[in-house]
C-alpha cells in the first residue's frame, strides 16, 4: 500500500509539473503591468477553452499532491 502511494504521489507531482508548464503566462513583462493589470484584476477577460482547462487541472493535482503527500507521510511515520 505504501509503495502505491508514492508511485501515485510520484505521478501526481509529474503532472502537476507538467500541467504548470504548459500554462502561458499571465503577464505581458512591464507592459502588461501597467496597461493590462486593471482589465484583469476586474475580470474582464474571462479563461476559455484550453486554459480554463489547464487552471481546473492545476487546482485538481494540487489538491490531490497535498492529500497524498499528508497520506504518504503518515504512512512512513509509523
Amino acid at each position: 500500500m505504501e509503495i502505491f502511494l508514492k508511485i501515485l504521489l510520484v505521478l501526481f507531482s509529474v503532472g502537476l509539473i507538467a500541467v504548470v508548464l504548459l500554462q502561458k503566462g499571465k503577464s505581458a513583462g512591464l507592459s502588461g503591468a501597467i496597461t493590462g493589470g486593471a482589465e484583469h484584476l476586474f475580470g474582464k477577460q474571462k479563461a476559455r477553452g484550453l486554459d480554463l482547462f489547464l487552471q481546473r487541472l492545476t487546482v485538481v493535482l494540487a489538491v490531490g499532491f497535498f492529500i497524498l503527500a499528508l497520506v504518504v507521510s503518515y504512512f512512513v511515520k509509523q
